[in-house]
This record gives structure tokens, sequence and C-alpha cells, in this order.
């Protein structure tokens, strides 16, 4: 097949992903990807676990993040023929390291986009309760299916408008938060809104280490997604510009829509008040006398869902087109639409989130199993992004005048990316500390020895494919000289 220039458009089949995701899509793709459900509908958990010193949970896991973001984004510009971190990590780190971290990055969406797939199924369930759990489920994988399939910027549309709803809801959060603590709010049960709540009641550590510690363990995946700006390189305009300013602006995003939030929430609402069962947002717009509170924070949360969703569908028909490029998956999935859409791709990725709807049918009661598989997730997301920083210790031993004529250096260098790469060994830790967690780090290395085997057959097969399509021939010469 002729390959085309990046950006041009063909006949169904061939050609390469159009870069056609806009500044505004970019930006706005990569605030979606920083704010998760686990932000709305989490928080409550992670506050009861750690109270007030939650705030510097997530400040400092967004910190660590940021240095894996702009490792990334050094990675990518260094060369633009790179479409995705599989590119560069199976670049730097050999073949193996593009094959696991392709596949492993395609099931981690694969995990989340069920459980956002049977979250969207429950937030549905509040205005038609007599809907079955299955039917919303199915809806929701056919209309982003459908969606998808038509054209990238189609897709940069609906991530804008999903974005764009959950950064009105936290900016209304933390605005009605800070004029009730700035009005002198008292709640029905006497108690006033006030930043001291923060510090009154235990100090910012009521919990000690330990309860400031297990909060790292649920936070964690409250950020899976931030990497997905760096699935969109490919079919960004101007990337050396727009995945700059994206990755940059992930501080700023992390103050507003994370602490902010949390301090807005504790200030009105004393933590030991919060229900770890409930989302806080819900209870804080419930107090400032807005009794439409639960029907709008359901309609944002499921929203969040419904990003989630479409991001994992994006991200893992790229991920799987990136696979068949070099093999690593196969070739039908290389294939594009005359949208420039790898349309087989999402087929497959959205018939494995229809598991979502077949779970529901045949395990109603889902919370347990689903602490264990939003925890793989995370571990798996954590795999992908020590894989992005081991790349960038490659790269800048082996590159060393690329990264010399880079506009885009990492901060910190390679001695940042070993204190992340410590970070997430001591999540690792934490996550032994409890029995749900601990079962779900036992079960992960399952996928590591399935993604072994299969990449050890593959091997096998393209090595025999190899001999038999340029078979040996020795010469006179060579079998004299042998003998």
């Amino acid at each position: 097949m002729t390959r085309k220039a990046p950006g041009t458009a063909g006949p169904e089949g061939s050609g390469d992903l159009q870069r056609n995701l806009t500044n505004r899509h970019i930006q706005l793709i990569a605030i979606g990807g920083a704010i998760g459900t686990g932000l709305f509908m989490g928080s409550g958990k992670t506050i009861s676990l750690a109270g007030p010193s939650i705030v510097f949970v997530y400040a400092i896991i967004g910190v660590m993040l940021f240095f894996v973001m702009r490792a990334m984004g050094e990675l990518l510009l260094s060369n633009l023929q790179y479409r995705s971190f599989i590119d560069f990590s199976a670049d730097l780190l050999g073949p193996w390291a593009g094959f696991f971290t392709g596949w492993t990055y395609w099931f981690c969406w694969i995990v989340t986009g069920i459980a956002d797939v049977i979250a969207i199924s429950a937030y549905a369930q509040f205005w038609w309760p007599d809907l079955p759990q299955w039917a919303p489920a199915i809806a929701c994988v056919a209309v982003l299916l459908g969606l998808n399939l038509l054209t990238v910027k189609l897709f940069g549309e609906i991530e804008f408008w999903f974005a764009m709803i959950k950064i009105v809801a936290i900016v209304a959060l933390v605005g009605t938060g800070l004029y009730m603590v700035a009005s002198g709010f008292t709640s029905p049960a006497g108690r006033g809104a006030s930043l001291a709540n923060l510090w009154n009641d235990g100090g910012m550590f009521p919990h000690g280490a330990l309860g400031f510690f297990a909060g790292f363990q649920i936070a964690v995946f409250a950020f899976v997604g931030i990497e997905l700006v760096g699935t969109t390189a490919a079919e960004a305009k101007d990337p050396e510009r727009t995945l700059p300013r994206a990755i940059n602006s992930i501080p700023v995003r992390i103050i507003v829509f994370y602490v902010l939030a949390l301090i807005a929430i504790m200030a009105v609402t004393p933590w030991r008040d919060v229900v770890p069962g409930k989302s806080p947002f819900v209870e804080l717009f419930v107090l400032a006398g807005l009794p439409a509170a639960a029907g709008i924070i359901n309609f944002v949360v499921l929203t969040s869902a419904a990003s989630s969703a479409n991001s994992g569908v994006f991200s893992t028909s790229r991920m799987l087109y990136g696979l068949a490029l070099k093999g690593d998956a196969p070739e039908s999935f290389h294939r594009l639409s005359r949208g420039g859409v790898p349309a087989r791709g999402l087929l497959f990725s959205c018939v494995c989130l229809l598991g979502g709807a077949f779970l529901m049918w045949v395990v109603p009661n889902l919370v347990e199993a689903f602490t264990l598989v939003t925890t793989v997730s995370a571990i798996l997301f954590m795999f992908v992004w020590s894989l992005i920083l081991l790349s960038y210790i490659v790269y800048r031993r082996q590159r060393a005048a690329l990264h010399a004529a880079s506009r885009y250096k990492m901060p910190g260098g390679v001695a940042m990316c070993v204190a992340c790469l410590a970070f997430f060994a001591g999540i690792l830790v934490l996550l032994t500390l409890e029995a749900d967690t601990r079962q779900a780090l036992i079960a992960t290395p399952a996928w590591f020895v399935l993604l072994g085997v299969a990449y050890r057959f593959l091997r096998k097969r393209q090595l025999a494919a190899a001999a038999s399509a340029t078979p040996a021939t020795v010469t006179p010469l060579a079998a004299n000289t042998q003998s």
C-alpha cells in the first residue's frame, strides 16, 4: 500500500490518520482527561479516608503526572512521525515495549469504559427506574460508535462539549462554596461555612499518616485519562503549538478542578459530615438551597461518564491502529474509512465495551467487582505512565542531540523521571494495605503473563514468515568455507 502524507484522506482502507483536531479540541480533551468521574462520585470516600489532607493527595498526584506528561510531550515533539506513546516506546525500548504498552493501554480503556457504561446505566435509572439496566448501556455504546465512525473532528466536538459541562459544574461549585463562606452561611445543623473547617476538627491530618496514604489508593484513579492528549498527537493540527499548551495548563487545571473544589466542599461541609457513599457535590448544592441539585449533578456525572467512555472508544481504536501498523495486531485494524477513521478498531472496541451490558445481565451487584476492576485499571495505567518515563530516560541517553535541540524540554530531566517511578512504586506498596486493592494487585500480573505468551507466539510466527519468504541460499564458496 502506498503511504500518504499525514493528514491526507483517501479511498477506504488507505491513508494515514488526519490532523483535524484544532487547538480548541486539544485543550478541552486535555481538560476532560484531567477531570475523571472519580472526582464527582469518589471524592466523598477519599475525604472520609484522609480528611482535609486529601487536598495534598490530589495535588501531589497531579504534580507527578504533570512531569510524566512533560516527558511524553518532549518525546512526541522530538519526532512528529510518532503517532502516540506506542511509537516512541517501541522505538526507544524495543518492539516488546510497543506491544505491551499498546495492548495494556487498550485493555485499560476497555476496563474503564465498561465501568463507565455501567455507571451511565445507573445514572439513567435516576430518571427511568423501570428501564432494564442493560438498555442504556447498549444505547450509549451504539451512539458513541455512530458518532465516532463519522470523522475525528466530530469526536473533538463531542469531547469539547462534554468537558465544558464538567468545567461549568466545577466552577459553579467553587463559586458557590466561596460565596457561602464569604456570606457566613450556617447549615440547618448549626455548622457555619468557614475555611477554618479544614483544620479545626483534628487538624489537616486527622487520621495521621495512614489515613493520608490511604487516600492515594482511590485518588490515583481520578487522574486516569490525563495522558489522552498523547493519543491525539497524530490527529492534532500544529502539534508543536497545541500539545505544549495543553500539557503546560495541567497544573492550573489541578489547582482549580481538584484542590479548589475540595477546599470549597470541606469549607461548607466539615469533613466528618461528608458521607462516603454520596457525592459531596450534590450535598453542597442542596445546602445552598438548590432543590434540583440531585438531578443536575446526576446529569453532570452522566455526561462525565459518557465523556470517559467516548475517550475510551477513541483511544482504543487508535491504539489498535498503531499496533496493526507494527504487525502487533490484525492488519484489518489498520484500514481507515473514507472519513479517515479506523472503523474496524472502533467496532471491535465497542463490541468489547458491550461486555458491560452483559455483566449487568449476569451479575446484578457489581460494587465489589468494580472496586477490583478500577484498581486493576489504575495499576495498568501506572504501568503505561512508567514506560513513558523509561522511554524518556533511554531517549536522553541515546538521543542527546535531539534533546539539546528540543524547544520543549522536560523540567528535572532524568532525575525527575526516577522520582516519578519511585512514587508509582510507593503507590503499589500502598495498594497492599487494603484487602480489595490487594486482590487487584495480585490479579494484575495475569494480564502481563497473557501478553508475554501472546508476544512470544507472535514473534515466532513473524520469524517463521520471514524465513519462508526469504529462504537462505548457500553459495559454493560459503559451503566450502563452512566445511
